[in-house]
């Protein structure tokens, strides 16, 4: 029994002592170092001389569907060389914490997937006791190596749309992760001039080396962004991230749709007026969409938009030549001579969007050396609107922040 039992709780180094069950509390398991001596941390000298013996109680992760207590023996003993008392350290458990690492590991991806009070519930734990877990991880994040940093993103996201709150996130291009999270603010002229001064902090305090050897940033296309990196990053290389200048070519096509169904319930031939409404109404997302990511439904409206309407047909056309010229691996001077011939073509049809490409054409135009783009934010976008809603909220944001990036650099494997 006793081997048996050493093996479920896979601890090396400790001795099963006793092991007995108490109903309405679980397995309660004693266990003790197997070594005879330990080594004194003042001095190094390898004592076997036990002060006293000093029992402790502590969680550990269920076995079998039964809670687990481990009552620990954490021997103190005098170091006879210095004769300083000191006890043993066991390395399976966090100073002053009720409960072993590993419990705390399987805690927390559990709310990761979840929610604190589901968990708290499921496990026999306060939600305070979950809280104190989580926040023990936020050395994780403190600890993030940013002199491994060499391409970053940045961008924000509305974690409810509509509402205008918005997150500025910045996430290293080369793991996919957010390695920052900026609280949100209502997207005015004043609030985003507060982000820019938010972010300026963030990067002074990665320090001067890690800013040098940051040497491409993908931002969206908003100015005070591109001057504070340039300002701050002596050797970096901006680029405007190609799905950003998309979206201002899918917004302006809509907008034209939206033109052209207002026109159509002005036409007085009703059964005109008629054929043009079938085709455009509830035509926005075959238009919008990736053409061949379209389902079978949707290229049956599609093909009716474009009968009904020429003007829409065309800018279409221009909207996927436009993304096929990003999605195709033209070498720099190819891609920027197809992105001209494009603008040339389709000036008269998305005016808003070349005075964008116009504005920014260096910043576009640089995707065409190494294709960099900050198209992963979308994914994290999704995984934040999931955490938001388990998380009921968040009115702390400090703790939608350590939950947030946990998702992404919690991994750690105890004993």
């Amino acid at each position: 029994m006793r081997f048996s039992v050493e093996q479920m709780i896979n601890l090396p180094g400790m001795k099963v002592l006793n092991c007995h069950e108490i109903e309405g509390i679980g397995l309660i398991i004693e266990i003790e170092k197997m070594a005879k001596s330990c080594t004194c941390r003042k001095c190094g000298y390898q004592t076997s001389s036990i002060h006293q013996n000093h029992w402790r109680i502590v969680q550990d992760l269920p076995i079998s569907d039964r809670q687990v207590q481990l009552k620990i023996n954490r021997r103190q003993f005098r170091c006879k060389k210095c004769q300083k008392i000191f006890s043993e350290e066991l390395d399976f458990i966090e100073k002053n914490r009720g409960y072993t690492k590993r419990l705390a590991a399987d805690i927390i991806k559990q709310v990761l997937d979840s929610n604190i009070r589901s968990v708290a519930l499921r496990n026999d734990l306060t939600d305070e006791e979950i809280e104190s877990m989580l926040n023990a991880q936020a050395i994780l994040i403190e600890s993030i190596d940013f002199a491994r940093v060499k391409r970053i993103g940045i961008d924000e996201i509305a974690l409810v749309k509509g509402q205008g709150n918005y997150l500025a996130i910045i996430v290293d291009l080369d793991t996919n992760k957010p390695i920052e999270i900026l609280r949100s603010a209502l997207r005015s002229s004043a609030s985003l001039s507060r982000r820019s001064e938010e972010l300026r902090k963030v990067f002074e305090g990665w320090g001067y080396a890690v800013l040098e050897q940051i040497h491409e940033v993908s931002i969206d296309l908003w100015n005070p962004y591109k001057n504070l990196v340039e300002e701050l990053m002596p050797n970096v290389d901006v680029t405007a991230d190609r799905f950003h200048v998309m979206k201002q070519i899918t917004d302006e096509l809509d907008t034209a749709r939206k033109s052209e169904k207002r026109a159509a319930e002005k036409i007085l031939n009703k059964p005109e007026k008629e054929r043009k409404l079938t085709g455009i109404t509830k035509s926005k997302y075959s238009l919008l969409k990736n053409e061949k990511d379209l389902t079978e439904q949707q290229k049956e409206k599609l093909k009716s938009v474009l009968e009904v309407s020429p003007q829409l047909s065309k800018m279409h056309a221009l909207k996927e030549e436009f993304r096929y010229i990003f999605e195709t691996k033209y070498s720099w001077g190819e891609g920027v001579l197809k992105l001209l011939d494009w603008m040339h073509n389709a000036m008269s049809f998305f005016p808003k969007s070349i005075g964008t490409i116009q504005r920014w054409f260096g910043e576009i135009v640089g995707y065409f050396d190494n294709r960099t783009t900050s198209g992963v934010v979308e994914g994290i976008n999704n995984k934040l609107k999931l955490i938001k809603r388990l998380g009921y909220g968040f009115r702390n944001f400090e703790n939608f922040k350590l939950r947030s990036l946990l998702t992404w650099h919690f991994g750690i494997n105890y004993p």
